[in-house]
């Protein structure tokens, strides 16, 4: 008679659970180019369709709910994966091995820009980078797209979105109202008998006032950077007006070229755009300065996703509150779609990104299983190959 093989202790399961976070998120860390759209776009493949952490409709309503609360979306989106693989501390893991890659490249860039006043030329890169994530953005707009679109209802929600978007309408406020007409649609007129959500209680923030006079501590940085961090709503693009009104307008602390040169490295380097701080953070204080203005910006983020992410699957048990939440997922689907056409218009200009954006495009939709991430470095080697021809 065959022995049953006795399963692995929970504390074994646990651990891989652990350092399979760790190793998913460092990788996409290190190679996830091209802003909140592409990091979520390779998240999808990634978790949902490759490794089955949890269901497309799941991931959906995560990523609707995160788009209504402060901080960098994909970023948040790491948190929300890594609570559901390993918990709690899946959720911290997930998030420091997102960060990290891009708080480590920006630093040792800050370094060279300090150092000498300058970066090296990746651009060549870049310009390859950004026509091959159209093709990755597009593959999941279709499959979010395909789950999100549940009735034409949600299509017409949708497409008032992308137009709304298109028209330069604040991301949050295209998700907020895609959620309110989702209520009154679906929540109201069509379940007038369906049990009402008692309240949806709002997040209190805490306006930290600072008397920044004198010297610049590590301190005053990382309270600096903890308010932007906590009010910081929409993608990480926004970044640019909260910090010019915070440290050039309101503080002096840089002047406008020194923070549009800090902006394009948090661009050029992988992972989330605020990655921005820690080079400003350097710029001001050195390493110390470094690590005060990065942990202050990101320490909100791992908070807000830790008190959300049990209130999404409540949220989806309640009628009112399920049409909220369809509403504001077919409006983040919206988002993707308003932020892919912008990035066609700035990305496409010439015939060389046009043949990065097709190749990348035909190998992504034919060859279902080649990894995001060999769309990166593949565009990244195109687009240094063809600045010789």
């Amino acid at each position: 008679m065959m022995q049953k093989t006795p399963s692995a202790p929970p504390e074994v399961n646990q651990k891989k659970d652990l350092i399979e976070v760790v190793k998913v998120f460092s990788k996409l860390g290190l190679f996830a180019f091209g802003g909140p759209a592409v990091h979520i776009a390779m998240m999808e493949k990634e978790i949902v369709t490759k490794r089955r952490w949890m269901d497309r409709q799941h991931f959906l309503d995560l990523v609707g709910a995160t788009n209504l609360i402060p901080g960098p979306n994909s970023t948040e989106m790491t948190m929300h994966c890594g609570h559901e693989r390993a918990g709690w501390k899946g959720l911290f893991l997930a998030g420091i091995s997102f960060i990290l890659p891009a708080a480590i490249s920006t630093g040792i860039l800050a370094w060279l820009y300090v150092e000498y006043g300058k970066v090296p030329a990746i651009e060549p890169f870049l310009y390859g980078i950004k026509p091959a994530v159209i093709a990755i953005i597009l593959s999941a707009i279709i499959k979010l797209g395909k789950k999100a679109l549940k009735n034409w209802q949600l299509g017409v929600i949708g497409g008032l979105v992308i137009v709304a978007s298109l028209m330069g309408v604040n991301e949050v406020v295209g998700i907020l109202g895609a959620g309110m007409i989702g209520l009154l649609w679906f929540g109201i007129i069509n379940h007038r008998n369906g049990k009402a959500l008692h309240s949806l209680t709002p997040l209190l923030l805490l306006n930290l006032g600072t008397t920044l006079l004198g010297p610049v501590s590590n301190t005053k940085l990382f309270l600096v950077f903890l308010k932007i961090g906590a009010v910081l709503f929409g993608s990480g693009y926004v970044l640019v007006a909260y910090l010019d009104g915070e440290l050039v307008e309101g503080l002096g602390w840089l002047t406008k070229q020194e923070l549009l040169d800090a902006i394009a490295i948090g661009q050029f380097t992988p992972g989330p755009v605020l990655s921005t701080a820690t080079f400003i953070g350097y710029q001001i204080n050195g390493f110390w300065g470094a690590i005060a203005a990065t942990s202050g910006i990101f320490l909100p983020s791992f908070l807000f996703v830790l008190l959300l992410n049990p209130l999404v699957p409540k949220l989806r048990k309640s009628s009112l509150a399920g049409g909220f939440l369809d509403a504001v997922n077919i409006g983040a689907v919206g988002i993707m779609a308003a932020v892919t056409f912008h990035l066609c218009q700035e990305v496409l200009i010439d015939g060389k990104a046009w043949a990065i954006a097709v190749l990348s495009t035909v190998i992504t939709f034919a060859f279902t299983k080649v990894s995001p991430i060999w769309i990166v470095v593949g565009g990244a080697l195109l687009g240094y190959l063809l600045t010789f021809v």
